[in-house]
């Protein structure tokens, strides 16, 4: 029986093998079936009958372990759009299969930003009290494991920062996670717009980017999010993300749309919009001094930014504009973390396995800090570093590191 999706780009991979050696996946296991070129074959088979999902266990494994970093699609001479054909094969498999139980609760709960700030109220008091340390002696290790990768509590929520006469506005993308657990890193952005003349204005009807929901197969709850976010954003003449993975999905929304009349030309519309905050300031801040801040720091490009929006030189051209800042690059700096969405939580073993080298990458450079531009790398990185015994060297976002340097001008 064969499962029905858009393999359109589908026929543009002419096997020349170039993604193997770019697949993190591959890199672990050195098996065709765990690289891009081989889970192409594979789409190619659901799509056409040769395989059903419904019985076959073994491919339905190959697609899931795929992280979806899109580094393939950066070597791909021919343009295999890698990222979108895994989505829309995702999709089929859930319609064929259902979601597993962790993806239906993972996912219906990052869709609704009062339960997660809810879990983080909650987090903070069992951290204060205790009651987080003691409860941790007895639970699986499954669950000990989404503990320990937890977003961290107690950070302050995002503060709106008002501009006496704003040469310029735009509108931030709060999200979902960063905007539970990362909300002062909007606020910093929010200040170093600041300092530039620009104004971050209210966008009460935006909800999370559903980023999450369409590299887990949920695409009608990607679609239904996309309609809510085009809304609301609608008259914003720029629209800013600081999380990666939500801005590489906001400028795919003319791509989920394009088969819907009344929505596609507005999806399209706000996706050429949009823009990551350290391209928005590499374009319009020229040469400005950030400040000054003497810290050794490493750069992790995350996968959404380098491979999906090729947003590479930007964040490290403003680090550089600090005053007393050693940037220190890292070996296979744009190598995946093992984040990928709730891939650490799905696929904990390669999560892992991807992990551990870039954690000694890092820690080869001696950094002060770790600087990277995505929630879910901050999150794995920070994880990772605590399991060493690192806690002394945090992980910060580049707009983190601007507004500390503007601040102790």
């Amino acid at each position: 029986m064969s499962t029905v999706f858009d393999t359109t780009g589908l026929e543009r991979c002419i096997h020349c093998g170039l993604c193997l050696e770019a697949c993190p996946t591959y890199q672990i296991t050195h098996l065709e079936t765990e690289s891009p070129r081989g889970r192409l074959h594979l789409m190619g088979a659901i799509a056409d009958g040769r395989i059903d999902v419904r019985a076959s266990d073994a491919t339905v494994v190959h697609l899931d372990r795929c992280l979806a970093c899109r580094a393939c699609e950066a070597v791909c001479p021919s343009g295999v759009p890698y990222g979108r054909l895994i989505e829309e094969t995702r999709a089929g498999i859930a319609q064929a299969r259902g979601t597993t139980p962790l993806g239906r609760v993972l996912l219906w709960s990052v869709s609704r930003p009062w339960l997660l700030r809810a879990m983080a109220a909650l987090l903070s008091v069992s951290d204060r009290t205790g009651l987080r340390r003691l409860v941790r002696r007895f639970l699986s290790p499954g669950l000990r494991r989404l503990d320990a990768l937890a977003p961290p509590v107690g950070r302050p929520a995002y503060r709106p920062v008002r501009v006496a006469s704003p040469r310029s506005s735009v509108a931030l993308v709060l999200g979902c996670v960063m905007r539970a657990s990362y909300g002062d890193v909007h606020t910093a952005t929010a200040r170093v717009l600041a300092h530039l003349g620009t104004e971050v204005i209210d966008t009460p009807g935006q909800t999370c980017c559903g980023a999450l929901h369409a590299h887990a197969g949920d695409k009608a709850e990607a679609v239904r999010l996309a309609k809510q976010n085009i809304a609301a954003f609608e008259r914003a003449e720029v629209v800013l993300v600081n999380a990666a993975g939500c801005g590489a999905h906001l400028k795919s929304y003319a791509h989920l749309l394009e088969d819907r009349p009344n929505w596609a030309e507005r999806a399209s519309g706000l996706a050429s919009r949009v823009r990551d905050v350290s391209e928005y300031l590499a374009a319009t801040s020229a040469d400005e001094d950030f400040g000054e801040l003497p810290i050794r720091v490493t750069y992790q490009d995350p996968c959404h930014l380098a491979h999906a929006q090729g947003i590479r030189a930007q964040p490290r051209a403003l680090l550089s504009r600090v005053r007393g800042l050693e940037l220190v690059e890292m070996a296979d700096a744009d190598v995946c973390c093992g984040s990928a969405g709730y891939y650490n939580l799905a696929q904990p073993e390669y999560a892992d396995r991807l992990l551990e080298p870039k954690i000694d990458a890092i820690l080869a450079t001696r950094p002060n800090a770790v600087v990277t531009a995505n929630p879910g790398c901050m999150l794995q990185i920070a994880a990772g570093l605590r399991t060493r015994g690192r806690t002394d060297v945090p992980v910060l976002h580049v707009v983190e590191v601007l507004d500390r340097a503007l601040l102790a001008r």
